[in-house]
């Protein structure tokens, strides 16, 4: 593979996604969200199921439209793309998800689904194609003779190896991985990671790891984006965010790994009409609450070295009135 490839970039920009409608079970599930990443970036985006991480993934690479706002590559929209520039974006944009259970044609053998999209997308013949699926196999470790056997006949393990495969035979810039080692035992998870980073870093590709799991992501990402119910609230450097988390849920989440009681009551994940009525959604549950948040959203601001919705950060002085569920 050539030492230097072309710059890749990915733009999300003030994306919506909502399922349902007012009358029938309505929920945003990414709300006004700008993220970028690009073919030298290392992101983890992390929070509770629920939180939009998946649907952002897939709105990321094409695979669900906003239901407002725009994503774009290389500074176009994706509705906007050229059959041929559609095709590009598909194999420079690669996503792998966390059920391969069903991502697998169980009647076809796992060599022809590596196989496919490197004949697909990059044009190459059978003979190549299959040296192309050898080669990637083996930078995951995986016999090729495995490849002849189908979905069914392999563990989950052995499926998520291949699910990569996949996604690495087309030799992307920027892959997003959605939870992809949540269901793996830990000493394979490690494999994993390494292999990823491996391969991000060989390659000159970008990675977005998608994950409720902290340590992984951490150990995998350089910066992290922590979502709450569809928003961003608080995106820096990785060290940063674990070392002093300025948003308090956050805060939250990094207690909740260390086995702590998180401050204030656990999310709710469906629709909550009481929730949804403050401007921060997170306030309800929130030990630092005060009135500014139920009549406006918080945006996104640099605060100490990274961006933060937040009205009263962890770092800042807590205001009179606020306590456990906001103001009463």
């Amino acid at each position: 593979m050539s030492p230097s490839r072309p710059y890749a970039h990915v733009a999300a920009d003030g994306v919506t996604r909502v399922f349902g409608s007012r009358r029938h079970n309505r929920l945003v599930a990414v709300d006004a969200v700008s993220v970028e990443i690009d073919s030298t970036s290392m992101i983890g985006i992390v929070g509770e199921s629920g939180s939009g991480k998946s649907t952002l993934a897939r709105l990321l690479v094409g695979l669900d439209r906003p239901t407002s706002g725009t994503v774009l590559y290389g500074g176009r929209g994706l509705d906007l793309l050229s059959r041929s520039a559609w095709k590009d974006f598909r194999r420079e944009v690669q996503i792998v998800a966390q059920d391969t259970s069903s991502s697998f044609d169980p009647r076809r053998s796992l060599r022809d689904a590596v196989r496919l999209p490197a004949v697909q997308l990059c044009g190459l013949g059978t003979a190549e194609a299959d040296a192309r699926v050898d080669r990637t196999l083996e930078l995951l470790g995986v016999p090729p003779a495995l490849a002849q056997r189908r979905p069914g006949e392999v563990s989950g393990g052995q499926r998520q190896r291949f699910a990569l495969a996949r996604a690495l035979v087309v030799e992307p810039r920027l892959l997003v991985c959605d939870e992809v080692v949540s269901a793996l035992d830990v000493s394979v998870q490690g494999t994993i990671l390494n292999l990823l980073k491996r391969y991000c870093r060989e390659n000159e590709a970008g990675l977005v790891f998608v994950s409720h799991g902290l340590p992984a992501t951490a150990f995998i990402a350089d910066r992290l984006v922590v979502m709450h119910r569809g928003r961003i609230v608080e995106q820096g450097a990785t060290t940063d965010l674990l070392d002093a988390p300025a948003h308090p849920y956050t805060a939250a989440l990094l207690q909740a790994h260390h086995g702590r009681p998180p401050g204030g009551r656990r999310d709710a994940v469906l629709p909550d009409p009481a929730r949804e009525s403050w401007a921060c959604r997170y306030a309800p549950s929130c030990p630092r609450a005060v009135d500014t948040c139920r009549t406006e959203r918080p945006p996104l601001a640099d605060h100490a070295g990274r961006t933060v919705a937040c009205h009263v950060p962890v770092d800042a002085p807590l205001l009179a009135g606020a306590g456990a569920g906001g103001p009463r």
